[in-house]
């Protein structure tokens, strides 16, 4: 969701960093960019190492709430082409999941306002044990959806949520942010969904069913 389907990731590097300087901490923007993709919990671990003294789940419903009020000032803004891939797979009849490290809360929010009806399923961060990059939350989202793993197409925008993607087996397109996501063995590569059609989702799983059954034979 965030960083690949809206562009909420300035927010979230906006409320750690208030929090942090309330407790007199400082947090850069390379910082803040290591923590894209990680699982709430193991982020709020990391700002009590940088001076934020309260719990691990006491800050995450912290940012989570600061985050919640920016984007009810701000207007939720939509990453480039993705709410029109998005009704572009909905119109072709395709089942969607929304597997996301922010709470299920959150999401809800952000789903809520879409539009229309764009998935079947949404996966929390609190929705499982392990978060990005164990392949845990898109194994459950298949799950959810009674789909075999290896016939979905997972779109990342984190190093982190690409490993967990690649991990799980789904066809992995990366649509980089914030990040390089060159090495973490995405299929494929976009530079956005602007342009992009579910058309082009056929191409790619397809590309990437062959070259892993040439590859297995």
């Amino acid at each position: 969701m965030d960083g690949t389907l809206v562009n909420t990731e300035p927010y979230w590097m906006d409320a750690e960093t208030d929090l942090i300087e309330s407790f007199g901490g400082t947090w850069s923007h390379e910082q803040a960019l290591e923590l894209v993709g990680n699982g709430l919990i193991d982020s709020a671990i990391v700002l009590q190492g940088a001076g934020v003294r309260m719990g691990a789940v006491e800050i995450v419903d912290e940012l989570t709430e600061r985050v919640r009020v920016r984007l009810q000032k701000d207007g939720v803004p939509f990453r480039p082409g993705a709410r029109e891939m998005l009704r572009g797979l909905r119109d072709a009849g395709i089942r969607t999941g929304l597997v996301t490290m922010s709470l299920r809360r959150m999401a809800e929010d952000i789903v809520d306002l879409i539009g229309f009806d764009a998935f079947d399923v949404i996966v929390g961060g609190d929705d499982v044990e392990r978060p990005k990059p164990f392949p845990d939350p898109y194994l459950r989202a298949a799950e959810l959806l009674g789909v075999d793993i290896a016939d979905t197409i997972a779109l990342e925008d984190s190093r982190t949520g690409l490993q967990a993607a690649v991990a799980s087996q789904a066809v992995a397109i990366g649509v980089p942010h914030l990040v390089d996501l060159d090495g973490v063995g995405a299929d494929a590569i976009w530079d956005t969904f602007e342009g992009r059609t579910v058309d082009d989702l056929f191409a790619e799983f397809g590309r990437a069913r062959s070259c892993r059954a040439g590859a297995a034979s």
